[in-house]
């Protein structure tokens, strides 16, 4: 997969925008290079609009004559919206199952790249939670499991009952919120992929980026390019695992964040980047 990948969340919630533009989004995503598309089922609106993002996905890339051997959708179960920009949880087993069975069908796949549970549920012990993506996985409904929002105990005991085939780790990551460093650095000792989602911050912390982290500006400037592609190459220097997933609704800002992987960012702007 793609050094960078596209979080396809913000063309289905709240401030979406037409679907001309999302499908614009994703074909210039493909253009740069980009083979790892990030969705879920609950990005959506409402409970009439389950899977929005999914079948906007699967949609964009059929009429672009892309397949699932082009690229690597990551979709996600365990998390919903049942309107009114609520989320809840269910990690219960047969809920994954079915959850999956749906998105198989909005993705026009056999096999779902990669699959990931989308959140603990606190209701529903972790490794029966997990304990479905293994079942998922032995059936070939997937290729690949994950898990995300996860601590250290998670991630270990995620990859004991995966029979170590735990592929990757979806943790909020960006430099305005780096709880997840232990997680980062974990998942490089285990030979797992990490991706942080809101690499950016977010909606708002993307365009404040320079504004609240004022090194990443300053180095940004040195470089010609955004703060957004001086944070992705930041966190691409942390690690070959590490992949950031930046959620982008226009085409121009997905075609800025995959510039990323040829910043090269030197020791001393790596160290300056990390105090701040």
């Amino acid at each position: 997969m793609s050094a960078i990948g596209l979080g396809a969340m913000p063309m289905s919630v709240e401030g979406r925008p037409d679907r001309e533009r999302s499908i614009a989004t994703v074909h210039a995503a493909l253009d740069a290079g980009v083979t790892l598309i990030d969705t879920a089922d609950a990005y959506h609106l409402g409970p009439e609009d389950i899977g929005h993002n999914e079948s906007l996905i699967a949609d964009a890339l059929a009429a672009r004559g892309a397949d699932a051997a082009d690229v690597l959708i990551a979709t996600k179960g365990g998390h919903l919206r049942p309107g009114g920009g609520v989320w809840t949880l269910d990690g219960r087993p047969e809920h994954l199952r079915a959850a999956c069975e749906e998105s198989l069908r909005r993705l026009g796949v056999e096999s779902i790249g990669l699959y990931q549970f989308h959140r603990p549920d606190p209701e529903v012990p972790y490794e029966e939670s997990v304990g479905a993506l293994a079942v998922l996985l032995d059936e070939g409904k997937i290729q690949a499991a994950g898990i995300s929002n996860a601590d250290p105990a998670q991630i270990r005991l995620a990859r004991e009952i995966l029979g170590g085939r735990l592929a990757s780790v979806q943790n909020q990551f960006s430099p305005g919120f780096r709880s997840s460093e232990a997680e980062l650095e974990l998942c490089g000792e285990l030979d797992i992929a990490f991706l942080p989602w809101s690499p950016l911050g977010g909606i708002s912390g993307a365009s404040a980026l320079a504004d609240r982290h004022a090194a990443f500006a300053e180095v940004a400037k040195a470089h010609g390019v955004s703060p957004q592609q001086v944070c992705l190459a930041w966190m691409l220097a942390k690690g070959p695992h590490v992949v950031p997933i930046p959620g982008s609704s226009r085409p121009e800002t997905i075609r800025d964040s995959a510039a990323a992987v040829t910043l090269e960012l030197s020791p001393e702007e790596l160290d300056r980047l990390d105090a701040q």
